[in-house]
């Protein structure tokens, strides 16, 4: 490995990726979740992508799945002015969890909720306002359950609207049990999971398809919506749907088969 990069691919500039930590840990300096999604972080913006990243504890987010929960009797949600207006100017999301007891954690199904409750907007194309953009995930915990979590994650994202790439997903696990954490010091040696290649090659493969998708999809203005348009739907448009010839029914006296 060096530390010497090349430039930045030109296409890549105008993409723009959030990435969302999702970490159960108060200070995020004190995060290894945010010490992995850095390593996919690092990469897009070396390559040239524009990137931010929320830690979401760091808000105050009220769980439910509308808009603004502060019309469901919630007093304070920061969702709809501080990271709704992020995640819709975002081409690449990508979120990233600890495992706990083999499931992701608390407040990143909050996320996925409050994601949900913004599915019934729809963008020019009368589609998912998801449609057009990217989505991935990343994981770290002590337990087994990075390709669980990823599974549950990546299908929430690909329902809502958002394009899974291939290998959309990375982490890192540790031994069995209580133990370091990805990213703890060593006695003097590579920081705990640094050295996993693995988790490196899964991590850049992941960053790289990400980049690559959205830029695809930037670039096409996002998917056609022959067949995916609401508003054509709502209208009575069925786009070639047919209902398909009802089971034949057993003659009277006889048995189903």
């Amino acid at each position: 490995m060096t530390d010497h990069q090349p430039p930045a691919p030109a296409e890549f500039a105008g993409l723009r990726a959030l990435f969302i930590n999702c970490s159960l840990t108060k200070d995020s300096a004190q995060s290894h979740t945010g010490s992995l999604m850095s390593a996919v972080s690092g990469l897009m913006e070396r390559a040239g992508a524009q990137v931010e990243t929320v830690y979401a504890l760091d808000y105050p987010i009220a769980n439910g799945v509308y808009p603004d929960m502060r019309e469901y009797g919630w007093k304070e949600d920061a969702w709809p002015e501080q990271l709704w207006p992020k995640v819709q100017a975002a081409d690449i999301l990508v979120i990233g969890t600890p495992l706990w007891l083999g499931e992701e954690s608390s407040i990143c199904r909050v996320m996925i909720e409050r994601l949900y409750g913004m599915s019934g907007q729809l963008n020019e194309k009368g589609q998912s306002v998801f449609y057009g953009k990217v989505g991935g995930v990343v994981v770290t915990g002590n337990e087994d359950g990075v390709k669980h979590v990823a599974m549950s994650l990546t299908f929430a994202l690909s329902h809502l609207g958002y394009t899974v790439p291939p290998q959309a997903d990375c982490g890192w696990l540790g031994e069995i049990g209580p133990g370091p954490s990805y990213g703890d010091p060593t006695d003097g040696g590579t920081p705990v999971g640094f050295d996993n290649e693995f988790t490196q090659r899964n991590a850049t493969i992941m960053a790289w398809n990400l980049l690559h998708l959205g830029r695809l999809l930037k670039e096409a203005g996002g998917l056609p919506n022959y067949g995916n348009d609401r508003n054509a739907w709502q209208n009575g448009e069925r786009f070639g749907f047919q209902n398909p010839e009802p089971p034949r029914q057993p003659e009277q006296g006889g048995s189903p088969e």
